[in-house]
């Protein structure tokens, strides 16, 4: 099926369109980058993970993605803005209540990282700055830094593999853009495509597999990772 404004997404009714802003299939991407940073440290304590993929998926699940909806309105949704900036506030407050609590438990230095996030959470969707809302500000944001952070908070410090994992991460990232990019502009952009070859020819169904069965295999495979390595740890 090619309609929706995304592989994963169909709008069109208040709670379709709440499913279709938190882009589920890329959330849990990029929430198990966080287990692989945490799965790296020595030991792993599983309420700390816990906590901190909490975190993450209320700033980036559900915050960043309602502000991405409001700027330019990708997914064609029938929230309001009041509504998706509502959501992103309740959500960014209760991270930070959790956050609040992580620095009193933990370190004081959750806030610094804390405060990146919240950049990147912002920033990132609504182009605050516009250089940030490129492939590499993805990568880094949503690559690089889930894994720097959840390798963090087990160990309150950074390692070489850890940070090799991060560029592990971004690099990924950079390849899931390069796929989503054009199947988003496909999608979204037009009604009718087309590619044609000495032997024939695909039509817009196709096109849009030859980046979007990629995108579902590799997102699966971080999953799988994430999984592996925890329980490694365990």
């Amino acid at each position: 099926m090619t309609e929706g404004p995304a592989f994963y997404a169909r709008t069109g009714s208040p709670g379709s369109d709440l499913v279709a802003i938190l882009h589920p299939p890329y959330t849990v991407w990029h929430l198990s980058y966080v287990v692989i940073g945490a799965s790296l440290a020595p030991a792993v304590s599983l309420s700390l993970l816990a906590w901190t993929v909490l975190v993450f998926f209320l700033a980036v699940g559900i915050a960043a993605h309602s502000l991405d909806e409001v700027n330019g309105r990708p997914l064609g949704t029938s929230l309001s803005d009041t509504a998706l900036w509502g959501i992103a506030v309740v959500a960014l407050g209760t991270a930070a209540v959790i956050v609040a609590l992580g620095s009193l438990s933990v370190s004081p230095w959750i806030w610094a990282w804390a405060l990146v996030g919240l950049f990147f959470a912002v920033g990132y969707p609504l182009e605050w700055p516009s250089w940030l809302h490129t492939d590499v500000g993805f990568a880094i944001a949503w690559g690089s830094y889930p894994v720097l952070v959840g390798f963090w908070v087990q160990t309150e410090s950074l390692s070489l593999g850890a940070v090799i994992a991060a560029v592990f991460a971004a690099l990924l990232s950079l390849a899931q853009r390069s796929l989503s990019t054009p199947a988003r502009y496909v999608r979204r952009e037009t009604t009718t495509a087309s590619a044609q070859f000495d032997t024939g020819g695909w039509d817009r169904a196709q096109l849009l597999a030859t980046w979007e069965r990629p995108l579902r295999w590799l997102g699966w495979a971080v999953v799988a990772l994430a999984i592996g390595l925890l329980v490694t740890r365990l």
